[in-house]
């Protein structure tokens, strides 16, 4: 069974980044097993430069509480709290099949009493959803950034950062590479939520050449502040 999200198109060789040969993912060997499981199976999970990267700025920026929206087997959650050894994770995921194997792969890192997995559709869960997050990885369905942009906002803690994968897809949004007919919708999804967070006064926001494409965004103003 083919699991990859709409906008993957495995006729397109994967984006290269400029430093994609230089910068390794550094991982255990449960998760270069778990990875290497969902790419035969074509399984949408992050390249290596991707979660190195994210990896990275959630140590960076300390994170305690981390929402991850699409933990798909549960390979960049289990990176996250192996890199942020104080941080529990919440992690969203629609799809009941992922969600039962990334919830046996919590088990395998021995990192269950660090995870709550949500299984459902985030359009359903983020209205409804508490508390305050130091870091978010956005990786579901890229149609919907935007229309979550709001919610993610109120969860993200002051100082707080967001990072939103595959904003490039493949070249498309930038313009790099001239995106297919049948996608010029999903493009325009996309420029919108980059158009957002770009222009938003509450948010600081750039966007890496990184993997295909991630877009940093550090909440510098909360509108309930005085």
């Amino acid at each position: 069974m083919d699991f990859s999200y709409p906008h993957n198109d495995t006729s397109l060789p994967e984006r290269p980044s400029r430093t994609g040969n230089i910068n390794k993912l550094v991982a255990d060997p449960l998760v270069k097993d778990i990875r290497a499981g969902a790419f035969a199976r074509n399984i949408p999970v992050s390249t290596d430069e991707t979660l190195q990267f994210i990896c990275v700025q959630a140590r960076a920026c300390g994170a305690e509480n981390i929402l991850e929206i699409g933990a798909a087997v549960g390979a960049s959650g289990i990176a996250l709290l192996q890199t942020c050894p104080q941080a529990h994770l919440t992690t969203i995921e629609k799809n009941a099949d992922f969600a039962a194997e990334a919830q046996a792969n919590f088990g395998r890192a021995g990192l269950s009493d660090r995870v709550r997995l949500l299984k459902g559709d985030a359009a359903d869960i983020l209205p409804r959803l508490g508390g305050q997050f130091d870091f978010i990885f956005l990786d579901g369905p890229k149609v919907q950034y935007v229309k979550w942009l709001p919610h993610l906002k109120r969860l993200l803690r002051s100082g707080g950062m967001l990072a939103a994968d595959d904003v490039l897809l493949y070249g498309w949004v930038n313009g790099e590479v001239p995106a297919p007919p049948k996608r010029h919708m999903l493009v325009e999804h996309v420029r919108e939520y980059l158009d957002a967070v770009l222009c938003d006064e509450e948010l600081l926001s750039y966007v890496a050449d990184v993997g295909d494409g991630i877009a940093l965004s550090v909440k510098i103003k909360d509108t309930n502040e005085s």
